[in-house]
């Protein structure tokens, strides 16, 4: 090539540069879609967005990091365990173990806490993510729609997850901090339940939302009262008396578990082993501090 035919062939290029760019804005503004003002989605966490409950990784995570003892963690797993292999949440483990989990967090920096929860959802709660839930959530979100999470997890926790999976934000349990140190003590009652519902109203009020084009999904019965505000519940990978309230009342129901049957025999395996193995690991550390 000469010096002559240089500026020329850098001016075609600099104008066939400029025409794809030109093209590709325009298929974008094509697939662009309008802002849904007053549609939206909810979605409960525990199971739902994630296998097995978050608050439950989040402690094991922040065990590792030495915030707290072998014996914790081994009632910890137990109310895992009961999780799992139960299927349902019993209302009593959930307060007694999110109430336990926040306490051990006192002393501890909000700053600390929202460092560790990014390497924690990285080792524990990414890969754990259902594909199927994850997809219904960027459904709405290709629909103009936002996508907030409901759990009863520290907000904390439950706003690194919707930031991770790119939803709009999330409600979840907030726990007291006093110049940016936690205190240990809840701010309000933990985000369970009905209390899940009484959050989606105010929200829906703040944001000018129309409940009845808004989706609501959970696997747990106790998330009823979510469920019912809006006008498309869908149980997701539901309990047996959500599952059966679903099919009674014509809700969807999306169910992402493999081999339903044989998940939940291998469950009670894994959740007695595993409980057992907590057990004797706590003992042994123990034993060992004693001596």
């Amino acid at each position: 090539m000469t010096p002559a035919n240089r500026p020329l062939n850098l001016k075609r290029r600099s104008r066939l540069a400029g025409e794809a760019s030109a093209a590709i804005a325009e298929v974008e503004t094509s697939l662009a879609v309008d802002p849904d003002a007053t549609g939206a989605a909810f979605f409960d966490v525990d199971n739902t967005v994630m296998q097995g409950a978050s608050i439950f990784h989040l402690a094991k995570g922040l065990h590792r990091r030495k915030f707290f003892t072998t014996r914790d963690i081994v009632g910890a797993a137990w109310k895992q365990a009961y999780f799992r292999l139960v299927g349902v949440e019993d209302p009593e483990h959930v307060a007694e173990a999110r109430s336990a989990a926040l306490a051990f967090i006192a002393g501890h920096t909000t700053t600390e806490l929202e460092a560790l929860g990014e390497e924690i959802f990285d080792e524990a709660m990414a890969h754990r993510i259902w594909p199927g839930t994850r997809a219904l959530a960027q459904l709405h979100l290709d629909q103009g729609q936002r996508v907030w999470l409901v759990t009863a997890a520290p907000i904390e926790i439950a706003s690194i997850i919707a930031r991770r999976l790119g939803l709009t934000g999330a409600l979840g349990t907030v726990a007291e901090h006093i110049n940016g140190v936690y205190t240990g003590r809840l701010v309000g009652e933990m985000l369970h339940g009905p209390a899940k519902g009484e959050a989606v109203l105010a929200l829906a009020a703040r944001e000018g939302l129309d409940l009845t084009r808004c989706s609501a999904y959970s696997d747990s019965y106790n998330d009823l009262t979510m469920l019912s505000l809006v006008g498309d519940p869908c149980a997701v990978n539901p309990d047996a008396k959500l599952r059966a309230h679903a099919k009674a009342e014509g809700w969807r129901i999306r169910d992402y578990r493999t081999g339903r049957k044989a998940a939940r025999a291998g469950a009670f395996t894994a959740a007695v082993a595993g409980a057992a193995v907590g057990t004797v690991a706590a003992g042994t550390a123990i034993r060992r501090r004693l001596r």
